[in-house]
Parts: structure tokens; sequence; C-alpha cells
């Protein structure tokens, strides 16, 4: 018999998340069923989409939604053999049974260096968002200027990263200038604090004179009001995320973007990763390459204990990392 701790939804979000609206709940579980495997977390993940679909997809009481990295520790399916790693949709979770369904396994070729918390970040979901969302969603080409904010976060420093690789022109753009001299050394072309400038328009102005082709937006809200202005026409928007709206207790209305649009011609297309599901395999294939080549390099952000996660998942709303945010069990 293993005890098993979860974090439950004790209350629904009202605003920006608060240590009372989440409960620890600790149960017995019971042996696996044929077929069944049990799990043991080792890295967590914690994602601002984790914000809004809590509020569409959970009810209160319901385990907090999310993925992890976990490890077999007792099987009865042949599949997954005990010792054996798994990206696990079983939220926050320290252990979980599983038939298996919701289980991927890591890549059998998973390089002995490489930390297994990265399956949680540039070589998993978030690395799999800004490859389709250049890809598929933008189809970003050699030349073009490429604008993405929220940029030293989990998605948007790999969207610049893939957008080098690709011959772009990548303006970036972060809330801190400890975040800003990182996407430097990433290799952006421009990028700039987008809390410090006088004027937003006039600091978009000046890292891309000539105008955006792409905008890769994880940040909604005024800034991309502001950010559409400065499109080419013809221009291409893959809208990923809105964090500077998940926390509003009213939801913010206007400026309204529909003159900008038909007169400049836009296309903005949303999107969610799961759409190129079929593709994942020989997509994070890709994405190993490319770290293992050093054309993308990895920051984390690694929270240390279960017991940690609110804290963790709130530090991340409140843009405290730099690079994919972890919790380590």
């Amino acid at each position: 018999m293993v005890q098993a701790k979860s974090w439950i939804l004790a209350k629904h979000f009202d605003g920006f998340p608060k240590e009372s609206d989440f409960q620890l709940r600790v149960e017995d579980l019971p042996e696996p069923k044929d077929g069944e495997v049990l799990l043991e977390a080792v890295f967590l993940s914690v994602d601002p989409y984790m914000r809004p679909f809590s509020s569409i997809h959970m009810k209160e009481g319901d385990v907090m939604i999310g993925t992890q990295v976990a490890k077999v520790i007792q099987s009865k399916n042949p599949a997954f053999p005990v010792g054996s790693h798994v990206v696990s949709r079983s939220g926050w979770r320290s252990h979980a049974i599983s038939d298996g369904t919701d289980l991927t396994p890591l890549m059998s070729d998973w390089p002995l260096d490489v930390s297994l918390s990265l399956a949680l970040g540039n070589v998993g979901m978030p690395g799999l968002t800004a490859l389709y969302g250049i890809e598929e969603v933008l189809g970003l080409q050699e030349n073009e200027t490429l604008l993405v904010n929220a940029s030293a976060g989990a998605v948007g420093n790999v969207v610049g990263q893939i957008a080098k690789i690709k011959g772009c022109k990548v303006v970036g753009t972060a809330g801190t200038d400890v975040k800003v001299a990182y996407l430097k050394e990433l290799g952006f072309d421009e990028a700039f604090n987008y809390k410090t400038v006088p004027s937003l328009e006039e600091a978009l102005k000046k890292a891309a004179p000539e105008g955006y082709d792409c905008f890769f937006d994880n940040v909604g809200g005024h800034f991309s009001t502001v950010a559409l202005q400065q499109m080419k026409s013809f221009g291409r928007i893959a809208v990923c995320g809105s964090i500077s709206t998940y926390n509003d207790a009213t939801p913010q209305t206007g400026p309204y973007p529909h003159l900008t649009m038909i007169f400049k011609e836009l296309k903005m297309e949303g999107f969610m990763v799961n759409r190129w599901e079929h593709k994942n395999l020989e997509s994070l294939k890709r994405l190993m390459a490319w770290l293992k080549e050093g054309k993308i390099k990895c920051r984390e952000h690694i929270t240390k204990g279960f017991e940690n996660m609110p804290a963790a998942f709130m530090g991340l709303l409140k843009g405290e990392n730099i690079g994919k945010a972890v919790v380590a069990v």
C-alpha cells in the first residue's frame, strides 16, 4: 500500500490564486490491477494554461491538472516495465495508478546527460508548442522578422531559438532586465524590458522599423493591441496564450483589432499543441537533436518539494521563472 499525496482545487480562483485555494490530500492507493502500473512522480510541471483551464475544465475538489515525468515503481502492464520513465497526465499527484492510456514513454534513446525534466520543457509540450506555432500556424520563412513576447518563458525562449535556426530576425520582450540579458545570450537580435521602456509602441518600432511578418503571442491584452499596429501587411499572428488576462476578476474590454486586421489584411489563428499530436514522435526527435547540437539552449526554474506545488504555480504567474518552471520531488 502506497500513501499518495495530491493537491486539489479547494476553491475556484477569484483573481490571482491564493494558498487557501489549494488543499493537500493524502490517500492510500490500492495495488495495481492487471494492465495497470503504479507511478511515482519525479518532476512535475506548472504551466500558465492551468489557470484558465481550471475555470473551464475543473470543479472544486478535483486534483489540479498537469503533466509530470514519473517512474514506474510497480507494473502489471508489459508495455511499461518497472524502472522506466513516462510522461503522465496524472496532475498534481505524488503517486498514481494508470492503465497506460494516459502515458507516453520517454524516447528510448534519451541521452544520459540530459535531465528527464526537459521532457516537460524544451523537449516536451512547450518545445512542441513553439515548433508547431512556428511551422504549422505561422509558416515562418527565412529572412522574415518575428516578434515573440513572454520570450524568457518556457515556450517563448524556444520560439526565438527555432526562429534563429530558420534564419529569421527575432525580437523578444520580457519583464525584467535579467530576462532580457538571457534573451541576448540566446541570440535574439533585439530584446527589451516592456515594463521599463517609455513607450511600447516606440520600442517595437525601433526594434524592427520595417515591421513584423510574424507575431507569436503569449500575452494578449494591451501588448497585443499595440503589436498588431506594427505588423506588416499580410502578417501572421499565432495566438498561443493570453497570460496578461488570466487573473482578471473582470474581463478586459477593447480596444478591438478588427480595423487594423482588415486594413493590414492580417491572419490571426489560435491553437493548442494537441492538434498535431500525430507528429510528436518525429518532432521530439528534432528538438532533442537541436539540443544536442547546441542550437537550442535550456534554462529551468526548479522548485524542490511536492509540498511547494502551489507556491511554484503562483510564482510562475508572477513571472518569477526564466525558462521552464518545474517542481522536483
